[in-house]
């Protein structure tokens, strides 16, 4: 009788919500037991706050209780002429929360079935490698948690701008031909070639002798070749057929502008640098955009209703609708912090709490002090953050353009308004 009331409750407040989620289930946050009142009010003022401070010209928010959507509110415009204000629906670039939408489930799948082993060389599967003594060693483990010693960033731009700010044009042409097919945005198409320098100069880049907590997102603009090579299927159809089509995540993928979507695409930053204008539906970053689009390390695009069913997919470790695509053994071990030891708090791929996290004050803590240590999700340079909470069955996703206009608005940051709004959520459920 009690879950059939539930059942009922759950209902009427998506009813009375009016909003289409497909299959997302919806309900107030009073029907999980929060306080509504609490949380609407916080939150509404930690987003205005941040809006009136220029972190971001809008952004939304995105909530799970448990597989139910709680909250999902849209705030702002998309850029400060306030002409778009931001829709539910919007698509985002999602910048380096790619790491663990694309290439990672793959990764996951592939040890799953045993054609890769993350205490192997990576090498031994990454051929070019094996001729680089400070590389051959190097275990996929080590790589993914970020302990490897691999340099953080690679700025990839500098080998197709002149010192003078203007563009080669033996790597770079206006127009698509044979040797220029990869476009990297309206009007601009790389050399086919250009992807073999990169990695290359990857494979030739320095590696540290002290293994301790780096982050480097290398190795994720070589992770789609791997996957294609060990899977012998194209990436993105690969990920399409394991994993986005059986979350229903259908906006999320790569290259959005040739997808006649209906729905509106947040643009990022006006590039000063390479593209010379408002980036809006093609990639915003440099080394991605130079690999034409289709990236590991970013480039993925989609809305907040397609991120929390991949973040739930997490949450419930590798299940969805009674079918586990990835095994929950598989799942905690890439979730788990893998080298304590060393003051490392990354899992692999993933993102976790600071170690200390539940004994800081929120003005120090990452993410909320009050997530559980079991919690896991990744942020993005674009402005950003999805995080999910296995433990307290609490999903969490923030997308916002702070880098409109500039990629030097940084408020989102110092003013840690994301910790903030996701730790609203915490202490709402806490209060009742």
């Amino acid at each position: 009788m009690q879950k059939l009331i539930l059942s009922f409750f759950l209902i009427t407040s998506v009813i009375s919500l009016g909003i289409a989620k497909q299959d997302l289930i919806q309900a107030k946050p009073s029907a999980l037991g929060f306080d509504e009142d609490y949380i609407n009010l916080k939150v509404d003022s930690i987003m205005q706050m941040g809006i009136d401070s220029l972190a971001f010209p809008g952004a939304q928010v995105l909530v799970a209780k448990n597989d139910t959507v709680i909250f999902h509110k849209a705030y702002g415009y998309h850029t400060y002429d306030k002409l778009q204000p931001v829709a539910l629906n919007d698509l985002y670039d999602l910048a380096s929360v790619t790491k663990i939408a694309g290439p990672l489930p793959a990764l996951m799948k592939l040890v799953d079935e045993g054609k890769l082993d993350l205490d192997a060389p990576f090498s031994n599967y990454w051929k070019p490698w094996r001729n680089r003594k400070d590389k051959k060693d190097l275990s996929l483990r080590e790589i993914l948690a970020h302990q490897a010693g691999l340099v953080p960033y690679i700025v990839f731009l500098d080998k197709v701008v002149k010192k003078n700010g203007k563009i080669k044009k033996r790597l770079v042409h206006q127009s698509s031909g044979k040797r220029f097919q990869r476009q990297v945005y309206d009007g601009l198409f790389i050399k086919d070639k250009f992807e073999r320098k990169m990695n290359r100069i990857i494979k030739r880049s320095k590696v540290s002798d002290e293994k301790k907590y780096l982050y480097s997102g290398l190795t994720f603009l070589i992770f789609p070749s791997l996957i294609e090579q060990l899977t012998g299927t194209a990436y993105q159809s690969y990920l399409e057929e394991n994993f986005y089509q059986p979350l229903g995540a259908h906006t999320l993928g790569y290259l959005p502008q040739g997808k006649n979507y209906v729905n509106h695409i947040v643009p990022t930053e006006v590039d000063s640098l390479f593209r010379k204008t408002l980036v809006k539906g093609w990639v915003h970053d440099e080394n991605a955009a130079l690999k034409g689009g289709v990236s590991g390390n970013a480039g993925l695009f989609a809305t907040a209703d397609d991120l929390a069913k991949l973040m739930l997919f997490y949450q419930n470790y590798g299940e969805v609708d009674g079918v586990q695509l990835i095994s929950a053994k598989t799942v905690k071990e890439f979730t788990e912090v893998q080298f304590p030891a060393n003051e490392n708090r990354r899992g692999l791929g993933f993102d976790k709490p600071y170690l200390d996290n539940t004994e800081l004050p929120l003005a120090e803590a990452y993410p909320s002090p009050l997530a559980s240590p079991t919690s896991f999700g990744h942020s993005g340079f674009t402005g950003t953050f999805v995080w999910a909470d296995p433990e307290k069955k609490l999903t969490f996703i923030f997308l916002s353009n702070r880098v409109y206009p500039s990629r030097d608005h940084r408020k989102l940051y110092s003013l840690k308004i994301r910790e903030a709004i996701q730790d609203v959520f915490y202490r709402g459920e806490a209060k009742l």
